[in-house]
């Protein structure tokens, strides 16, 4: 496994981390996520991110049982704050309130004292940026989580908080989590670019495009047990399920058998090209799925292979 350092942080994460969005809590029992985060340990992973409305806390708290008595220092947990945990007015978004009363829920769930990383959401358009970033910092200064980051923000967003933190003095946000693979390069535009200027650094979420890239969707064909089959959650996956899209998922997967990997080692490493992603997040219902996107480390993209991708995505 190879490390980064988180952002601007200190802190170093397996440049592979280990997520829990529609698996742990959710489509994978307990016993199935036991056995990943062990081979997730096995293979040199020591970053897990999870957020709180994931299957409504349960995966925060099937994960609190998984890692309770593993050694804290030994990994990096993430988790996040915004969307709805409940009916009241007060129960979503960034306010202090909410921020303050949800990292506690957390921490009772995660069966931890602090969160190494805790992550907003979404940005809330209905609270100031110097609210967060201010309530952030009490966190940090209360011992309860030890770096803050966004996730999904725009780049004027990061801009704006990164600047009022250094103007008071204050920890900036070390990392956004944005959707980030060979399918969706949106962030190449501004976030990146902004983002390395900033010292921000990338986690991102769906390197593998919600499966898409990894091979099991070949032609087209859903498999019973693919999420694309899972109307829970196949709606997040729908607009990119194109013929077009998958005529270039075919061809992606045949440069790749011309480099002896796989279709999902190529994407993950795809997104690791860039110095200023430090880790990409992957799923996992199984452990072997672990140990094969844990290999992308190993990978070196040169320049005449990522022209032949982009020529591959750019095509009309």
């Amino acid at each position: 496994m190879k490390y980064r350092r988180l952002g601007s942080s200190g802190v170093k994460v397996s440049t592979v981390a280990l997520g829990s969005w529609l698996t742990f809590g959710h489509a994978v029992d307990e016993d199935k996520t036991r056995r990943c985060v062990e081979r997730a340990f096995e293979l040199g992973i020591n970053f897990i991110d999870t957020a709180d409305v994931y299957a409504l806390g349960a995966c925060e708290t099937v994960l609190g049982r998984v890692l309770e008595g593993k050694r804290r220092s030994d990994y990096v947990l993430a988790t996040k704050v915004f969307f709805p945990m409940g009916d009241g007015p007060n129960d979503a978004g960034l306010s202090r309130k909410h921020i303050i009363e949800s990292i506690e829920a957390s921490c009772r769930r995660l069966r931890t004292d602090y969160v190494d990383l805790y992550q907003c959401h979404r940005h809330d358009p209905e609270v100031d940026v110097a609210e967060v970033v201010r309530t952030m910092n009490d966190l940090i200064r209360r011992g309860r989580i030890l770096y803050w980051g966004v996730s999904m923000w725009p780049a004027a967003r990061i801009m704006e908080a990164v600047s009022l933190a250094r103007a008071e003095h204050l920890e900036p946000p070390v990392t956004n989590q944005p959707v980030y693979n060979l399918l969706q390069r949106e962030i190449e535009t501004e976030v990146l670019p902004v983002s390395d200027e900033l010292g921000v650094g990338q986690i991102v979420y769906s390197p593998l495009a919600q499966g898409l890239l990894t091979g099991k969707y070949r032609g087209g064909r859903v498999p019973d047990d693919s999420r694309a089959a899972d109307p829970r959650s196949n709606h997040f996956m729908k607009r990119r399920m194109t013929p077009e899209n998958f005529e270039r998922i075919d061809r992606l997967e045949g440069l790749a058998k011309e480099l002896d990997t796989s279709l999902a080692r190529l994407s993950l490493a795809f997104c690791l090209r860039h110095e200023g992603v430090d880790a990409v997040i992957v799923g996992a219902t199984r452990p072997d799925q672990l140990t094969d996107n844990a290999g992308a480390v190993d990978i070196h993209l040169d320049a005449e292979v990522l022209q032949r991708i982009d020529a591959i995505l750019l095509e009309d």
